[in-house]
């Protein structure tokens, strides 16, 4: 599995298809295009993703040769404005402001369309009052958390983002909370869809699609 490696970007262009990148904050304070907090999974590396410069991570090669980890504007010029794009900022705690501003100095003067998304809503937040000119998504699941206590949550979370869409997680569709989003005028995206059950209940509950591969 290759995640977000500069071939597995110029592949998505070259097919015509949308782009979604997750993003992290390198050490010394850069956004760098990598799911996972540690390095364990996915490359010959160790450890957590924070504790590498980025120079460092770019000298940690993926599993199986796929090359080593870009930096986002390394994977802007890959794309160059020729797909939709979204930058998932990963964030697990309200301590966003460095990596949402590496982000930001990175997508300036970029042309082609993209948004910015983030299962943490202070993202959202920090987009709205220092770039609000930025698409803004909260990304919502809501396993384990269907009773009523997650539902306040998903509220405040939306209240707090000031997201302009929603990314959900295709297992919870449908959901009421995602009608009432799409009610209110707020786009819902869903992912991962894998199958082609996933795929019908995304056409009837959702307005677009987040894939790995071509669903079947």
């Amino acid at each position: 599995m290759v995640e977000n490696s500069g071939a597995a970007i110029a592949a998505a262009v070259a097919a015509g298809f949308g782009v979604e990148l997750d993003v992290q904050l390198s050490r010394d304070g850069e956004a760098m295009v990598f799911h996972d907090y540690e390095l364990d999974r996915l490359t010959v590396g160790r450890g957590a993703v924070a504790a590498r410069t980025a120079e460092e991570l770019q000298a940690t090669d993926f599993n199986g040769g796929a090359g080593a980890m870009p930096r986002l504007g390394q994977a802007l010029a890959l794309i160059g404005g020729r797909s939709a794009l979204l930058i998932e900022v990963k964030s697990p705690d309200r301590r966003v402001a460095r990596l949402c501003a590496a982000v930001a100095r990175a997508v300036d003067g970029y042309e082609g369309p993209y948004g910015v998304m983030s299962f943490n809503p202070q993202v959202g937040a920090w987009f709205a009052r220092h770039a609000p000119q930025v698409l803004r998504g909260l990304v919502v699941t809501e396993n384990g958390r269907r009773n009523f206590k997650g539902r306040v949550e998903r509220a405040l979370a939306l209240w707090r983002s000031r997201a302009d869409f929603l990314a959900y997680d295709v297992r919870d569709l449908p959901s009421r909370f995602a009608a009432a989003a799409r009610r209110d005028g707020l786009p819902v995206y869903t992912w991962t869809v894998r199958t082609a059950d996933d795929r019908a209940r995304a056409a009837a509950h959702a307005d677009q699609i987040i894939f790995e591969a071509v669903p079947e």
